[in-house]
């Protein structure tokens, strides 16, 4: 028989446990399983003004198979907001403790606030069943379970509940935290106290443990150049010539195939290209190429740097805008033993093209690809940071007034401007006409006034973002490129809509930084002390995708990296690079020490998967997977860690290609750019 405890005294149907008085307003009920007929036992313990701890514990005198258990918390009101670290759109699915990155569920509405955080010691005690968690926003449950689990493939990546667990002889323990503010400033902002509570509590003194352990952040910046152009380079770094001007970047992407070490053929897993979109900038990591090359004074690396700006500069524009791709054409070879692999035809094919993630072009052809205003504002804003930080090039300047003048007449009557332009008429598309990838855009043009003094472009960022504000973040709508087509296909037949047994919108993250950046610049440029809280609110949001501890289970460095959305599995995803320093600012402006540890647990975590000697975990897991490996790989790193829903020992988890842009030239420009902006930050540790 389900038990089920009462925060009212007088419901006499209840177990008489006393869950206090002040959470009579939060919590209408628990429901607890059975297991294998053992009664619970329950404690309940006040931890402070707004947290208790609630432990259910079983004593087995045999072992017990049970396929499924779970304690189900009823909110006492009628939520408005809700939020879980994954989706699970129906009865089947779970948020599986892979995805317990910052693991909370959330219900609120406008002044009262409800979370159930598991407790992470109580999980990782003692080996056993998987605990889960789960939110049905339709019958207003939040849940804790035990599941045996495996990924559904076919949603790419969500989990499911599989047959199977069994359960020891002896305590079996769940406990949880419940959390509860009847507060309309943390109604505002709900993701404030769970954070805060999740780095008190595991984040801060595992941060700490790892930054003090001496890994020298300098020497894998040395290590990310030294793979890119020597041992790799043949690889990696591709020269051609556009219009008689020699220029060049990184490849897009590299595999194991092409290691130097590797015994068989070569086999390129992509058309070979140089990207400068919104994850794979080529001239974003040219800026930390230019940053090392005049520090240490290598002046090949510098001239990479600048050949890399000159082909950003190549691209040709139609009307103020421009292409994002420049590829090569490829052609498949069979070899003697039957083997087909995949070679490019060379730089003598190259073309023009733009990102294929995208929803109309086929799928991995950028020819006749849209144009992307997300790509397009997001070169222009980092031409901008080499003029403003690097070098005074006019050319740089004039390429984004250029672009800047074709935006604008772009934006909607409701301040949005488009995701994407048809290739042949530049004529927006509908699909996300009016997402947060609007926010991006807003810090380019904010950028562009304060440079050029032109308050036109500032007014055009304030009224994008204004947008953004008013139909994006109440609601969670984190639409983006990457939340539908990227490798993460699921849910794009809902965009725009809701699951309705979340309440919640399939999200990415990157949505939440690009708005969270805007509000920081629009704060800046305009002193409104609301875009600041509204830039706080998207940072917290964002940071719930962040590990906030160290799963024992993930058996590498994790504390500080990110996730991606709540409808895939990475951990250390390579985008954390690019968080850093936006968190560390915050940090300063709201003098906040979190902040500025998460900011700095990110920095570290973006050189956690780099093959080196100074992640030895990392290396043994590298080592498992490509015996091959050796000193000459020193450098190579996945863009991510577990993409596909799990983890372990003998490499499983880990990846067989390299992306610089989005790996470890993005790594290395992230920690010269902050080295260059607050070098007392990096200082605490050695750094």
């Amino acid at each position: 028989m389900m038990t089920t405890v009462s925060a009212l005294l007088h419901d006499r149907d209840s177990t008489r446990v006393r869950l206090g008085r002040r959470l009579q307003s939060f919590v209408k009920a628990i429901e607890i399983d059975p297991l294998g007929g053992a009664a619970p036992h329950l404690s309940v313990e006040r931890i402070d003004e707004h947290a208790t701890r609630v432990s259910i514990r079983f004593e087995l005198d045999r072992r017990v198979e049970a396929d499924d258990w779970r304690a189900r918390v009823s909110p006492a009101f009628e939520p408005s907001l809700h939020w879980s670290p994954h989706l699970t759109p129906t009865d089947r699915h779970v948020v599986d403790r892979h995805c317990f990155r910052s693991p909370a569920l959330l219900a609120a509405d406008d002044r009262r606030v409800l979370a159930l955080v598991p407790d992470l010691d109580a999980m990782t005690r003692r080996e056993g069943v998987p605990w889960y968690l789960d939110l049905n926003a339709e019958d207003r449950e939040l849940t804790i379970g035990m599941s045996e689990t495996e990924p559904d493939e076919a949603a790419h990546v969500l989990f499911a509940k599989r047959p199977g667990a069994a359960h020891a002889e002896g305590t079996v323990e769940v406990a949880f935290y419940l959390l509860a503010f009847e507060d309309a400033s943390v109604a505002a902002n709900p993701w404030r106290p769970i954070l805060r509570f999740l780095w008190e509590r595991w984040g801060a003194g595992a941060f700490r443990a790892s930054a003090a352990s001496g890994s020298s952040l300098t020497t894998m910046v040395g290590r990310a150049y030294r793979w890119a152009f020597r041992s790799w380079e043949s690889a990696v770094w591709q020269r051609l010539e556009l219009d008689g001007e020699q220029v060049g970047a990184a490849a897009f992407i590299v595999n194991v195939t092409q290691s130097p070490n590797y015994p068989g053929p070569v086999n390129e897993r992509e058309f070979r290209s140089i990207w400068n979109q919104a994850w794979f900038s080529s001239l974003r990591t040219a800026h930390g190429m230019f940053r090392h090359g005049v520090a240490t004074g290598d002046e090949a690396l510098v001239r990479r740097a600048e050949q890399t700006k000159r082909l950003a500069l190549a691209a040709p524009r139609r009307a103020g805008f421009f292409p994002a791709v420049l590829a090569t054409e490829m052609e498949q070879a069979t070899l003697t033993d039957g083997t087909i692999v995949n070679r490019s035809r060379g730089w003598d094919t190259a073309y023009w093209g733009n990102s294929n993630r995208n929803p109309v072009a086929p799928w991995r052809s950028v020819k006749g690809a849209p144009y992307h205003v997300l790509d397009m504002s997001w070169t222009a804003l980092w031409m901008l940071r080499w003029y403003e930080e690097l070098e005074r090039d006019e050319a740089l300047l004039a390429y984004a007034v250029e672009y800047a003048d074709a935006l604008l007449p772009l934006q909607r009557g409701d301040g949005f401007f488009p995701a994407w332009l048809d290739y042949d008429s530049l004529r927006p598309l509908d699909v996300l006409a009016d997402s947060p990838e609007s926010s991006a855009s807003a810090t380019f043009l904010f950028k562009l006034a304060e440079l050029t003094g032109e308050e036109r472009y500032a007014a055009s960022a304030l009224r994008a973002l204004d947008a953004v504000a008013r139909d994006v973040v109440p609601h969670g709508r984190w639409e983006d490129f990457e939340t539908y087509w990227s490798c993460s296909p699921f849910g794009g037949d809902r965009v725009g809509r809701k699951f309705e047994r979340n309440d919640m919108y399939k999200q990415c993250n990157f949505s939440m930084f690009w708005t969270a950046e805007a509000c920081k610049a629009a704060h800046a440029a305009s002193g409104e002390a609301r875009y600041l809280e509204l830039g706080e609110r998207c940072l917290d949001e964002m940071l719930m995708t962040q590990a906030s501890w160290q799963p024992p289970y993930v058996p590498i460095d994790a504390v500080g990296g990110f996730g991606v959305m709540n409808g895939d599995a990475e951990w250390n995803d390579a985008r954390q690079s690019l968080f850093a320093e936006l968190i560390l600012e915050y940090g300063e402006l709201l003098d906040r020490e979190e902040y500025i540890e998460r900011g700095l647990a990110a920095l570290r975590a973006s050189f956690v998967m780099m093959y080196c000697p100074e992640n030895p975990k990392t290396k043994a897991q590298w080592e498992a997977k490509y015996p091959f490996f050796d000193e000459k790989d020193y450098g190579f790193m996945m863009e991510n860690y577990g993409h596909n829903g799990r983890v372990g020992e003998r490499g499983l988890g880990i990846g067989e290609f390299s992306i610089f842009d989005w790996g470890a030239g993005a790594a290395a420009e992230a920690y010269l750019r902050i080295r260059a902006h607050r070098p007392e930050l990096l200082q605490r540790y050695g750094w």
